[in-house]
């Protein structure tokens, strides 16, 4: 119960509201005093008027008078006389003078803390002003002990009061706090309990319906996080499942492409032109898809085995994708074009490079055909002291917005309509993983730009 924030609500309001009486308890028991001595100053000054209605009053009556006003003596000043009005024997001397007059609120204060810390009974004169102006000033003398005792219920009530009124608006805060807030919180964590038990399960997103502001944005907050979630396990979920699908393809396919290189070495000994000039770049394609089915399946995942590195010309690997793009173009009026120098020389994996520039080619073209227009798409190349640097320029239509927020983001990264975004991150995995980086330089109606920084590192070419 303390431990909840209900309960700690509860314990902290009661404190801080008897703090406040505490507070408010001072000036108080002050005021308390002070309304005291003026209440035995007005008695006084009606015990007084019998002596002014009738000179001679016998002793009993005096007594009777000055019991009633609970006084000793009473001084009344009229006309600039001070006279004795009443008086009787006083049980020890005068110890102190109270001006009520002109009394400070400090003052009073000070001298109420002070009488409720001295229990010693003392005989002090009280001076002030006659009610309804009947004189000039009025001064009686009292015992401290009388007043120090209502001064001391007078504060037991004040404190048993407040504690009433300080557990009472506990309890009212306490239940405030158990129907507006805290109901609420064991609302939402009970969502977030839902849904730790499937975090895959989309209907156990929680529902932002609190009242409370600051609680409703932690539900936004939560739903946010919550879907973000929903969505990358989702996302894991399918590639462990691509990853498992293609361990099994690849067992397969293995076995169809060794067949398929066995026929095309027999067609490498054609004798007819055409076929012995397209048999060696069909033997390369199968080549490396039996390589990339081979490691697939030895890594028994869908993730990229580390580059092998060797010195190789560029502009042949360029031009070898090319040529097969060519091919898959088929009548549409598009032009490809290798402006890589012939003498520029890369440290690369040649099998990853030339499935990195495959796939960005390929999107390029695919773009261009789907649109169905006139373009062309140029592959350059420059380098300096530090790194070479391989530029792709389309004239097709540019990418969409949703396409550039996750360009290189498996499965949300499509450049077309129907895609799965893989080619561009498997282009991204290859391309790090040779130390080097690959980024959109720019997109729109006009066509689009590719670049990818390769690093040269210490060794020289």
């Amino acid at each position: 119960m303390i431990n909840s924030l209900s309960g700690r609500l509860l314990v902290l309001t009661t404190v801080f509201v008897m703090l406040a009486e505490v507070l408010i308890f001072v000036p108080s028991i002050a005021r308390f005093r002070e309304d005291y001595m003026l209440n035995r100053l007005e008695r006084a000054q009606i015990a007084s008027l019998t002596l002014l209605a009738d000179d001679m009053i016998d002793v009993e009556l005096e007594a009777e008078l000055l019991r009633n006003a609970e006084v000793f003596n009473i001084v009344l000043r009229r006309d600039e006389v001070r006279q004795l009005v009443l008086s009787s024997p006083m049980p020890q001397v005068i110890s102190g003078t109270v001006d009520l007059r002109d009394s400070a609120a400090a003052v009073l204060i000070r001298d109420a803390m002070r009488r409720l810390l001295k229990p010693e009974n003392e005989v002090i004169r009280v001076i002030g002003a006659p009610v309804r102006d009947a004189g000039i000033l009025i001064e009686v003398t009292m015992e401290t002990a009388p007043m120090r005792a209502a001064m001391i219920d007078y504060g037991l009530r004040i404190l048993l009061l407040s504690a009433v009124i300080s557990v009472f608006t506990a309890f009212l805060l306490f239940i405030a706090m158990r129907i507006f807030l805290v109901k609420p919180i064991k609302g939402v964590v009970e969502d977030m309990q839902r849904y730790s038990a499937a975090p895959e399960d989309a209907r156990r997103i929680i529902i932002p319906s609190a009242g409370v502001t600051e609680l409703r944005e932690a539900e936004e907050a939560l739903k946010s996080l919550q879907t973000q979630l929903t969505g990358a396990l989702r996302q894991k979920e399918r590639l462990a499942q691509l990853g498992a699908a293609v361990s099994k393809i690849s067992h397969d396919l293995r076995n169809i492409l060794t067949s398929a290189q066995l026929f095309t070495d027999r067609i490498e000994m054609s004798e007819d032109p055409v076929v012995a000039r397209m048999a060696p770049k069909l033997v390369g394609s199968i080549t490396r898809a039996v390589h990339l089915c081979e490691s697939t399946l030895a890594f028994g995942r869908a993730e990229e085995p580390g580059p092998t590195l060797t010195v190789v010309r560029l502009a042949d690997i360029v031009e070898e994708v090319l040529e097969g793009e060519r091919l898959a173009s088929g009548d549409c009026a598009l032009e490809l074009i290798n402006d890589v120098p012939p003498d520029l020389h890369i440290r690369a994996d040649p099998e990853q490079m030339y499935r990195v520039i495959g796939n960005l080619v390929r999107n390029a073209r695919q773009a261009i055909t789907s649109a169905q227009s006139v373009g062309e798409i140029v592959i350059n190349a420059t380098e300096d002291a530090h790194e070479w640097v391989i530029t792709f320029r389309d004239t097709g239509p540019g990418l969409p917005p949703k396409a550039q927020e996750h360009l290189f983001a498996p499965f949300q990264g499509s450049v077309r309509k129907g895609g799965s975004g893989l080619g561009l991150a498997i282009s991204a995995e290859l391309v790090r993983g040779h130390g080097g980086d690959i980024r959109l330089s720019k997109t729109g109606s006009e066509g689009s730009e590719f670049t990818i920084s390769l690093p040269k590192g210490d060794g020289t070419i």
